[in-house]
């Protein structure tokens, strides 16, 4: 299983062609994509996507909040901040989900480098 952010998604919906969203055709082909609930909601919110796109997502599984989950994320984004990383609360809650679950995520946004490097996120 792989998790995947709302930037690879949006982007193989597009008609987008590289490696990360040759990735997510293969993990959607095999059912071994499952979406943190931010990368839902970021979908669901205020984009113009074709309602095809929507339903798919909608269709797919999620990782749900596991036990104590809200104080991990902010205890390992306070983390970061500390270091005077970029830490935003979106990007923090979908690494929390990945590293809850030990599932790698698939993203092209350089900010979860930080995730990775510090709180043992595993990046595709």
């Amino acid at each position: 299983m792989i998790a995947a952010d709302s930037s690879v998604l949006i982007d193989y919906f597009q008609g987008i062609n590289n490696s990360k969203t040759s990735k997510l055709d293969e993990a959607l082909t095999y059912h071994a994509l499952i979406l943190p609930p931010v990368v839902i909601a970021e979908i669901l919110t205020g984009l113009s996507l074709p309602a095809q796109f929507v339903e798919k997502i909608l269709e797919l599984p999620m990782l749900e909040p596991t036990q104590g989950y809200w104080q991990r994320t902010g205890n390992n984004r306070a983390k970061l901040i500390a270091k005077k990383l970029k830490a935003r609360l979106a990007d923090a809650l979908i690494a929390q989900s990945c590293i809850d679950y030990e599932i790698p995520l698939l993203t092209q946004d350089s900010d979860f480098r930080h995730f990775s490097k510090y709180l043992g996120l595993v990046l595709l």
